[in-house]
């Protein structure tokens, strides 16, 4: 096999650290571009075997015809959501590949620590104590303790959060249209119904896919069923959650906080550098106004132990498809996953 060739998109420093740590076991000639993949870039990949793409990059039906006609052989996902992708026009033109799992613990960890930071004000006290300013005025919360949670989505990382969330002594109430029964009875949790985990929970962290049945499961109507002063985290999806409904949420005092790792137009911003230009994006400007909103640049995954798993996943699952046969990391249109893993094939030669 000649060397594959990589067209590596939207490149942090971190991203080539880790990847070409990983990649000294491989010997593939990676191509490290600071562009994300869209109509615009997509000629880039001229040349190259595998497009390796991430979360804000823009897998479309014109992305990918491009990429197709290009010779691209692979479009590598170095993430576990592929949101972005139009596997419509993927299947039977191209093969997708993603990383499903990288570190569970990384991403509950993080939403943990935005439950944290927003009950404590953890950060609006560290900026008080940088001025000199001693008072505790203002920064009263609770114990969570004996509190519920409301864990929407209960995957290795709904179930990695409900064992630290366990540990603080919280009450854990699930929600997920595959419930995990066993799961349950030996960790002691309860499934119930969405409507009972808005109306029981103090507070509620979303871990499921973006479908078009969750999007925007987070809206008016949801939010009114809830709690007063109710917390919501948010390290899964951006639209999972419809915004301006937050919004006015939160204006009400409906809403008590809100710790969001991703936001429905990220792709715009999130990963990059604004500090020293204008916010366009009103919404995302007014979120940031709240005190007891904590947002951070979709980082929920950033360890080390995630980034390693992840630079080695993805270019597994490139050896894997050169190798020929069953590719375990595939995503195809016609069967989601469900027929790959009970047939061991892939969807199409």
């Amino acid at each position: 096999m000649n060397k594959v060739r990589i067209a590596f998109f939207d490149t942090k420093p971190y991203d080539r650290e880790f990847f070409e740590q990983a990649n000294s076991q491989y010997n593939f000639d990676i191509k490290y571009l600071k562009n994300h993949l869209n109509k615009d870039t997509v000629e880039m990949v001229q040349g190259f075997n595998v497009v390796c793409a991430f979360v804000n990059d823009s897998v479309n039906k014109e992305v990918i015809s491009i990429v197709k006609q290009n010779g691209i052989e692979l479009i590598a996902l170095r993430c576990a959501g592929y949101n972005n992708v139009d596997l419509r026009a993927a299947f039977k033109n191209i093969h997708i590949m993603r990383v499903p799992e990288y570190s569970p613990y990384a991403v509950s960890e993080h939403a943990v620590a935005l439950m944290l930071g927003l009950n404590r004000k953890i950060y609006r006290a560290y900026y008080r104590t940088r001025d000199n300013n001693f008072s505790i005025n203002g920064l009263l919360g609770f114990d969570m303790h004996g509190k519920t949670a409301g864990i929407i989505g209960t995957g290795k990382i709904g179930k990695c959060l409900i064992s630290i969330l366990k540990g603080f002594g919280m009450n854990i109430i699930c929600f997920d249209l595959y419930p995990d029964k066993s799961y349950a009875k030996s960790a002691g949790v309860t499934y119930v119904s969405l409507a009972q985990l808005y109306k029981k929970a103090d507070i509620i962290s979303l871990h499921c896919p973006l479908t078009p049945q969750t999007q925007y499961m987070i809206n008016e109507e949801s939010i009114s069923s809830m709690k007063d002063g109710v917390m919501i985290i948010n390290t899964g999806r951006g639209k999972l959650i419809k915004t301006q409904a937050l919004i006015e949420g939160l204006k009400s005092r409906k809403i008590g906080g809100a710790g969001l790792d991703v936001y429905e137009e990220e792709s715009n911003y999130f990963f990059e550098d604004f500090s020293s230009s204008m916010i366009d994006d009103d919404i995302l400007a007014r979120l940031l106004t709240f005190p007891n909103v904590l947002i951070t640049s979709h980082q929920g995954f950033f360890t080390k132990e995630a980034l390693t798993n992840i630079a080695r996943t993805t270019l597994d699952n490139i050896i894997e498809f050169f190798n020929g046969g069953y590719l375990k990391n595939e995503i195809c249109y016609h069967c989601g996953e469900t027929c790959i893993k009970k047939e061991k094939k892939r969807c199409f030669s």
